[in-house]
C-alpha cells in the first residue's frame, strides 16, 4: 500500500459512517447520529496508522534527498569531466595553433632562404661569367696578338726563304 492510502481509506470509512448515519428525530438535515464506539476505533486506528505513514513519509523524502544528492553529484562529476575534455581540447587547439604558427615561420624563413639563395647564385654566377668574360677578351687579344706576330713573322720568313733561294 502506498503512503497516505490507508489513511485516505480510514477518512474514507469515517465519511460513510456519517453519510450512512440516520437523522433524530428533529434534529434537521445537519445532525445525525453515529455509534461513538465505530468513530473511536478508527480514530485509534489512525493514531496507529499515522506514525507509520508519517515514518514511510520521512523514509520516502530521505532516499529522494539521498536520490537527488546523487544525482547532483554526478552531474557535478559529469560537468567536472566535461570541463575537463574542454580544457584538453583547448590545450590540443592551442597546441595545433602554436605548430601552425611555427609551420608559417618555417615556411617564411624557407621562402627568405630560397630568395636569398637565388640572388647570391645568380650575383656570383654574373660574377663568374664577368670574370670569364673578361678572361676570354683577354685570351681574345692575346690571340689577335700573336697571330698578328705570327701572320707578321711570316711575312717576313716569306721574303728571307725567297731571297736566297
Amino acid at each position: 500500500m502506498e503512503p497516505g492510502e490507508e489513511i485516505q481509506a480510514l477518512v474514507d470509512e469515517l465519511e460513510q459512517i456519517v453519510a450512512d448515519a440516520k437523522s433524530p428525530f428533529g434534529g434537521g438535515m445537519h445532525r445525525k447520529v453515529v455509534d461513538e464506539q465505530e468513530i473511536y476505533a478508527i480514530l485509534d486506528e489512525m493514531r496507529d496508522v499515522f506514525p507509520r505513514e508519517f515514518a514511510d513519509a520521512r523514509r520516502i523524502i530521505r532516499e529522494e534527498g539521498e536520490m537527488l544528492d546523487r544525482a547532483q553529484r554526478q552531474a557535478d562529476s559529469v560537468i567536472a569531466d566535461a570541463q575537463q575534455q574542454a580544457m584538453v581540447i583547448a590545450g590540443d587547439q592551442e597546441i595545433v595553433r602554436i605548430a601552425q604558427q611555427q609551420a608559417d615561420n618555417i615556411r617564411d624563413a624557407a621562402q627568405q632562404y630560397e630568395r636569398d639563395t637565388r640572388y647570391n647564385a645568380e650575383e656570383y654566377a654574373d660574377t663568374v661569367l664577368a670574370h670569364l668574360e673578361d678572361t676570354l677578351r683577354s685570351m681574345t687579344g692575346t690571340v689577335t696578338r700573336v697571330r698578328q706576330t705570327l701572320n707578321e713573322n711570316s711575312g717576313v720568313n716569306n721574303q728571307s726563304n725567297s731571297v736566297s733561294w
